[in-house]
């Protein structure tokens, strides 16, 4: 089984920052990809950030130049530094990794965080 466990979201004004972390722990043989996803009350879940294994990342138009994401391929961590926060960044945020496991013939699988809160008000 594995779990990851999120964590630093919070209650910050517009402009301000933040910074997500994602531990992920467990049978883990490798972890191909982590990354941040996030969904306001009525909307759609949608993806935020991701980063490979190999470093190469992704970001949706709404947060680029914003945020950042890095991982830490040694403690299984994925962090998510967001700048100039605004308004409607407010949402739930999930973290997600793609990952195999140390079982011979399994195939990678998504797995998923509780999620942290992450409001934007003045």
């Amino acid at each position: 089984q594995v779990q990851l466990v999120e964590s630093g979201g919070g209650l910050v004004q517009p402009g301000g920052s933040l910074r997500l972390s994602c531990a992920a722990s467990g049978n883990i043989f490798t972890i191909n990809a982590m990354g941040w996803y996030r969904q306001a009350p009525g909307k759609q879940r949608e993806l935020i950030a991701r980063i490979t294994s190999g470093g190469s990342t992704n970001y949706a138009d709404s947060v680029k130049g914003r945020f950042t994401i890095s991982r830490d391929n040694a403690k299984n961590t994925v962090h998510l530094r967001m700048n100039s926060l605004k308004p409607e960044d407010t949402a739930v945020y999930y973290c997600n990794a793609l990952i195999k496991s140390r079982t011979i013939g399994a195939p990678a699988y998504d797995y998923w965080g509780q999620g942290t809160q992450v409001t934007v008000s003045s």
